[in-house]
């Protein structure tokens, strides 16, 4: 049986659509939104209002790209949270109304579920690249950091996650109060390439089991750049590659430290990473050395599956749409949820 499924991805300030046919991606369009750089972080209700421009025209975009019409989609799965409540509203009111018209069912879609599955996205019929179950995943993005105990597509158990801030809130809050605008992520990536890892120490969490703190860490950092510019206050633009470098090495630290200890606690070897900040090259790289090191069997995302797209929602509707795990018309986003 052929199946055809439309994703749509509007969870927090990117636009996307994509195409999944038997597993294979046949298209993937985000419209991201620039708007929020100028306010250090994204502003909801101009994401919301940003979605409705964009959702018409990325859709049109994804399925002309798939060379399909829209007659020939089995279903259409969109994203009912976490997210933001308006940007969900707005994608989840464009699935019914085209669900609707085209008298084809729809699938509700976990947006950390989607990020996990994102492994399973093909490009091709010759892509055989995916996790085998069990594995585990480290999910971490700007509101998420979870440890994830992958038992099938359907089944996840969250084994570990944040008590507060998330990893990439911790990257995002400590760039900002430096002055390196929004996203803080990637440029702090980009400095901390010519910077001194082991140049500041920073505090680090002392939480039982697997679960993450970062509040700590960025206290900590606050801390040293306030003490530092009564000092100096030409500190942070002297040394910001040496922050950078301390700050990401910290954080890279804790991740791997409990990942490594659920890895070998559950005698799992198959370990994965997903979310924004799995573009992090000094994640990808703790990743290769885990590899080399502890012989784990990785799976690390291509850069354009890391960030919100609608491929890895489509993808996740096409696995659930195989176990008729469809939702009702009626259904409302929500803004918070755990798998």
């Amino acid at each position: 049986m052929d199946i055809t499924i439309l994703g749509v991805e509007s969870s927090c300030d990117d636009t996307s659509a994509a195409v999944i046919h038997n597993g294979v991606m046949l298209s993937n369009v985000i419209a991201s939104q620039a708007v929020h750089e100028a306010y250090g972080g994204v502003v909801p209700e101009l994401a919301s209002r940003a979605h409705q421009q964009n959702i018409v025209p990325v859709v049109s975009e994804a399925i002309k790209r798939a060379g399909i019409a829209k007659t020939d989609l089995s279903a259409i799965a969109f994203t009912r949270g976490p997210g933001l409540m308006g940007s969900l509203l707005v994608g989840t009111s464009f699935a019914k109304g085209l669900a609707s018209s085209l008298q084809i069912p729809m699938v509700d879609v976990n947006h950390l579920q989607a990020h996990v599955l994102a492994h399973f996205i093909k490009e091709n019929d010759n892509d055989k690249n995916q996790p085998s179950f069990p594995f585990l995943c480290l999910l971490v993005s700007g509101g998420n950091s979870q440890i994830i105990l992958v038992k099938s597509y359907n089944e996840m158990q969250v084994i570990g996650q944040t008590i507060d801030d998330a990893a990439g809130e911790a990257f995002d809050k400590c760039a900002k109060v430096m002055g390196l605008g929004y996203p803080g992520g990637p440029v702090v990536d980009r400095l901390a390439k010519e910077g001194d890892p082991k140049s500041f120490k920073l505090s680090r969490p002392h939480i039982a089991g697997y679960d993450y703190s970062f509040s700590g860490l960025k206290t900590s950092f606050l801390y040293l750049l306030r003490d530092a510019v009564v000092k100096d206050v030409d500190f942070v633009e002297k040394r910001k590659n040496d922050l950078c470098a301390s700050l990401q090495y910290t954080i890279v630290e804790i991740l791997m430290d409990k990942l490594r200890k659920a890895a070998k606690d559950l005698g799992i070897n198959e370990v994965a990473v997903a979310g924004g900040v799995s573009a992090n090259s000094a994640v990808r790289k703790a990743f290769e050395e885990h590899a080399e090191k502890f012989g784990w069997k990785i799976h690390l995302p291509k850069f354009s599956f890391t960030t919100d797209n609608a491929a890895m929602v489509a993808i996740t509707g096409y696995y659930k749409y195989k176990d008729k795990d469809f939702c009702d018309f009626n259904a409302a986003p929500f803004a918070r949820v755990t798998l």
